[in-house]
């Protein structure tokens, strides 16, 4: 289930960003809104290129999880109503430092 609300994110994020934010975290969505930003512009930038032909792998624990499709890297949290989004277009930085991301909540 968290490797389909990925999938979804990152399919909306590219082509309808607007409903992208509809998937995030909640304090992810206000951390964008109290930075400023708008949340469509935000995502797009998140979106990536092309992910056919990758396949996502997931890593669940608990209420959290990662997936990840080659270089790409998209952070959730399990809610009473399915898997938010917690952080997005995120590159990882090294080892034992935390990823880089282009949208995350606090």
């Amino acid at each position: 289930a968290a490797t389909d609300a990925a999938t979804a994110f990152l399919a909306a994020a590219s082509s309808a960003p607007r409903g992208a934010c509809d998937l995030l975290a909640p304090a992810t969505l206000e951390v964008l809104r109290s930075d400023g930003d708008d949340c469509a512009a935000a995502l797009a930038e998140v979106a990536p290129d092309d992910l056919a032909g990758a396949e996502p792998t997931a890593e669940v624990y608990g209420r959290d999880a990662i997936v990840r499709w080659g270089g790409e890297t998209v952070f959730l949290a399990r809610f009473d109503d399915g898997w938010r989004v917690t952080a997005a277009g995120c590159r990882p930085r090294g080892d034992d430092l935390p990823y880089d991301c282009s949208v995350e909540g606090r």
